[in-house]
């Protein structure tokens, strides 16, 4: 295994870097801190690790690559009718000046293949995006490779160009089930999930009530529906954990956490709720 300090500290470096162009004093003020998948980050280092770059390389791809998702991230969030303009405005422009910090690191860099590759994966990412937020999927199954390209597409686009794509199978799987858990949280604690939302017009689709208010049967359908998928990914993810080659520790302690959070039994989630 690669040496635990060595990753932590490559780690711990580039997320200040991510932290020090993201949080801006003045659009703190006015929008939620943004939110830095760390996990993403830690993948993307795991990967680049690896390969024959110089730490200033690997910090400028990471960089990159976290500041367009932060980007994405940060325009997906404007969906709460309760926010006010400015800060739904402001919110906009933040993802805009994440996106604007980005392209200047690529520009910088004058990768041409490196922008290629990131913007067939932003292609991908909203593309999808626009499928699952307009309702416009019809299949289960489609719906999970809708997300799974919205959660993965641009670190998959990543390894592609570096030519490690044996990561991708397992990537796609584990952000699909971080995914899906995140959802499956947010729909017991409030009631609301973009993808429980997608799921009920695909299984229930002539029924129009909000998917709170649906009886008890058919949400309990759309949770096993959930943790077929969820079911799914985590042998995949188990199954290539014992495949990919130099898996450092902490990414391997940071997975398994993950799955450790995974609780099946769709019935007993909806009668707590």
């Amino acid at each position: 295994m690669i040496k635990l300090l060595d990753i932590r500290q490559k780690f711990t470096n580039i997320r200040e870097q991510v932290e020090k162009r993201v949080c801006d004093s003045y659009l703190l003020k006015y929008i939620e801190i943004p939110i830095i998948d760390e996990d993403k980050l830690l993948i993307l280092v795991s990967i680049m690790d690896r390969l024959e770059l110089s730490f200033s390389d690997m910090q400028n791809y990471a960089l990159s690559t976290m500041l367009i998702q932060i980007a994405l991230d940060t325009h997906e969030h404007i969906s709460d009718a309760s926010v006010e303009e400015k800060n739904r405005q402001l919110t906009v422009l933040a993802g805009d000046y994440f996106s604007g910090l980005y392209y200047k690191l690529l520009a910088d860099s004058e990768d041409i293949l490196m922008i290629k590759a990131l913007s067939k994966g932003i292609k991908e990412v909203n593309e999808n995006k626009i499928s699952v937020y307009q309702n416009d999927i019809l299949a289960i199954e489609e719906l999970m490779t809708s997300i799974r390209l919205i959660e993965s597409s641009l670190l998959a686009h990543l390894s592609e160009y570096f030519k490690v794509d044996l990561w991708n199978d397992f990537l796609e799987n584990l952000l699909l089930f971080k995914r899906l858990l995140k959802e499956k949280s947010q729909f017991i604690h409030t009631g609301s999930s973009v993808v429980f939302e997608a799921l009920q017009s695909i299984v229930f689709p002539v029924n129009h009530n909000k998917v709170k208010e649906l009886s008890r049967e058919q949400q309990s359908h759309l949770f096993l529906c959930c943790d077929h998928y969820l079911e799914m990914s985590k042998n995949v993810i188990e199954k290539r954990l014992e495949q990919l080659p130099y898996l450092n520790e902490l990414l391997e302690k940071r997975i398994i956490s993950i799955l450790s959070q995974y609780q099946p039994n769709a019935k007993t989630f909806v009668e707590e709720g």
